[in-house]
């Protein structure tokens, strides 16, 4: 044995690939080991795809191979020929390494090496690990280290390269299968909380994007409820501050409560404050011109955004609420909450506050007003708001951490992924798909109400589709499966297109005048194509979510996820102010005074001047002046049919020329082609291979 002054380092693994020969022995003095493992737990360089080098213990001056230097398609035999080449990991220099080292040697003298050896034929794209022998020796008290885990990770016989190494995570649970009435007491209880948070956050949701927009037709323009749609821009943005509520918080409160408690508080109060006044506010819109619009839509807004805000908390909350095997639960607990919220503000809402509804069946003397008005309805959910948040700040305790997310970091990993090229493509589609049917969901309902379909009957339509989207839905997964996602979404592109001149053709054929009863054969087709088209809109959903999931990078699947989720809301949240714009510049009437003879009859009400010449009555604010000075609005020229042909027309055209090539071709592409890789001063590349 060399002297002690040699600085020598005895052998205490030896662990290499090789193809068809004797494993080599590689020196490595334990103590180093640790560190390097340690090392590299935190630099994560295990959580690229296609940079693996097999049999290759990577040190802190060896990195490994580039990711350039080979095609995921090479057979890794070739490396294994040219193991020499690879440098040797040095052994530990300093007197105290060597000490600790000895006193190993002596505690271990029975341990043996570690070697492992497999086939040739592991390295091609979905290829298998199947070599012709796997001889695993560990030593006896010995823990393995990242590279051993590594190692038998490569040696599994449904290893593929499609797939990212693992890193040193604690084991998960099994997830299973389990019911409701089987759940652990408490993850019964925070279940239903998530449901109680999330119901919450449906109902201002479900007002601003359904119920509200209606009842503003009669004060506004299209132009000017356009103006009002960008009051749900928060939730398509959410991303660009949800970092913020993942890092920021107070640790005497809580992770989660630092922000629920005075999100919901604040929300609670402005919903009071807003339901007090809303009836005067969504006059003065209509009377103010544009400057009401955008001081009402910016009350909206402020409270979508503080909605937008607390999901972000109650989603990073539901992941530690239930227990792991449980956490499928999370989801449940979301659609549960906020399809209620929704549903219970915008089709339950809508019937009660139309008189039609309560008259029809509550009612024995009909009367001029429904069973619920808006404000009321919000101040009764501001108090229930209040009261909730008091609960939870009281009896609801928060698990301590002492984890802190780095801002800097997560908008690091948003920014590698925008750079993808594959990621501006699949943005740019998003932004871009909905063009063709966006005419169709904002306009047509809208349009129905202008005719005088009448809130009720409305409310009907919609009751009567949701148990359909949510039964279609459950085959929409199935089929996405079946067919592959984009492919599936392709399809559905098209039927949605033709959904689109459905509706259309639903509206031109509206067989009575306004305040005439809707024959039952009308009702019918309006149903028909309400549930066709919101079928469609809801495989192309479904399909599209499968995707974003398949291709999701699990090293940064959150902001993935999110990132993509929030471009492809987007592209249908954005085209909506200026599809209503165009609605009413296409728009052509003319509002005809009364002739003499019938001005001489006309009891016009107090303040109200009669209509004395001809003059444009395409707004809603003219229109309603028109009629109310005993004029006759005539239409010559409706936008509603214009703008949705030319958007159809445009959507057929990126859809064939752009749309279904570049989707079909992403589908087909390799998982590493959506993957970014961890760089060794901490930020992110795009793997390549």
């Amino acid at each position: 044995m060399p002297d002690t002054g040699d600085n020598f380092v005895p052998p205490l693994i030896a662990s290499r690939f090789a193809s068809h020969s004797e494993s080599s022995v590689l020196p490595l003095h334990l103590a180093q080991h640790k560190q390097e493992v340690q090392h590299h737990r935190q630099k994560s360089l295990l959580n690229t795809t296609s940079n693996i080098e097999l049999g290759h213990l990577p040190s802190t001056t060896d990195r490994g191979p580039n990711p350039e230097d080979f095609e995921l398609n090479d057979d890794f035999s070739d490396w294994s020929e040219h193991s020499e080449d690879v440098p040797l990991v040095e052994g530990a220099t300093s007197r105290s390494q060597m000490r600790r080292s000895t006193k190993k040697q002596k505690s271990n003298k029975s341990l043996k090496n570690l070697s492992i050896e497999t086939g040739h034929q592991n390295g091609h794209l979905n290829g298998h690990a199947e070599g012709n022998g796997n001889m695993i020796e560990h030593r006896k008290k010995h823990v393995p280290g990242e590279n051993e885990v590594k190692d038998a990770y490569l040696a599994r016989q449904d290893f593929s390269l499609d797939n990212d190494p693992p890193t040193i995570t604690p084991a998960t649970p099994h997830m299973v299968e389990i019911s409701f009435s089987d759940l652990p007491r408490q993850d019964k209880r925070n279940f239903l909380l998530l449901c109680l948070l999330y119901f919450l956050q449906g109902i201002p949701m479900g007002l601003a994007a359904g119920s509200v927009p209606f009842l503003l037709k009669k004060y506004l323009s299209y132009g000017q409820i356009g103006v009002f749609s960008l009051a749900i821009y928060p939730y398509s943005l959410k991303l660009l501050w949800s970092p913020i509520v993942d890092a920021v918080w107070s640790q005497r409160f809580g992770r989660r409560k630092s922000w629920i408690t005075p999100i919901q508080t604040i929300s609670g109060l402005s919903m009071i404050y807003l339901g007090g006044r809303i009836d005067h506010m969504m006059e003065a819109a209509g009377n103010s011109g544009d400057s009401g619009v955008w001081s009402f839509t910016g009350w909206w807004f402020l409270l979508v955004f503080l909605c937008a805000t607390q999901d972000i908390a109650v989603d990073g909350w539901a992941i530690s609420l239930l227990s792991i095997q449980n956490i499928s639960y999370a989801s449940t607990a979301q659609t549960v909450g906020l399809t209620a919220g929704s549903f219970l503000s915008h089709t339950v809402f809508l019937a009660l506050q139309a008189p039609e509804f309560p008259n029809a069946w509550f009612r024995t003397i009909p009367q001029d007003y429904g069973l619920v008005t808006l404000g009321g309805y919000m101040k009764f959910w501001g108090y229930i708001y209040l009261v909730v948040t008091l609960g939870l700040a009281i009896l609801k305790k928060e698990e301590k951490t002492r984890e802190r997310d780095s801002i800097a970091e997560v908008y690091r990993s948003m920014w590698a992924v925008l750079k993808l090229k594959n990621i501006i493509t699949i943005c740019i589609i998003h932004l871009i798909a909905k063009l063709g049917f966006v005419t169709n969901e904002a306009v047509t309902n809208l349009k129905l109400l202008d005719k005088g379909f009448g809130q009720a009957n409305m409310a009907l339509v919609v009751l009567i589709d949701f148990p359909f989207e949510i039964g279609l839905g459950y085959y929409a997964g199935q089929w996405s499966t079946k067919y592959t996602p984009l492919r599936l979404w392709c399809w559905a592109f098209v039927a949605r297109l033709i959904a689109a001149v459905f509706a259309q053709f639903t509206i031109m054929i509206y067989p009575v005048a306004v305040g005439e009863a809707v024959p039952l054969w009308y009702m019918i087709t309006v149903i028909v194509e309400h549930v066709y088209s919101t079928f469609m809109s809801t495989i192309m959903f479904v399909a599209v979510s499968a995707f974003h999931a398949r291709i999701a990078d699990p090293a940064i699947g959150g902001t993935y996820m999110t990132l993509l989720a929030t471009v492809s809301n987007l592209g249908g949240t954005f085209p909506k102010f200026f599809i209503l714009k165009f609605v009413d510049m296409f728009t052509s009437a003319t509002c005809n005074p009364p002739t003499t003879a019938e001005l001489a009859k006309l009891t016009l009400a107090d303040g109200i001047t009669p209509v004395t010449s001809a003059f444009s009555c395409a707004l809603e604010a003219e229109k309603h002046r028109c009629i109310d000075g005993g004029g006759t609005c005539v239409m010559h020229r409706d936008g509603y049919y214009i703008t949705n042909i030319v958007f159809v027309i445009i959507g057929a055209i990126t859809f064939w020329l752009y749309i279904e090539k570049k989707a079909l071709a992403l589908q087909a592409l390799p998982l590493r082609a959506w993957r970014v890789a961890s760089g060794e001063q901490g930020g992110y590349a795009r793997v390549v291979g």
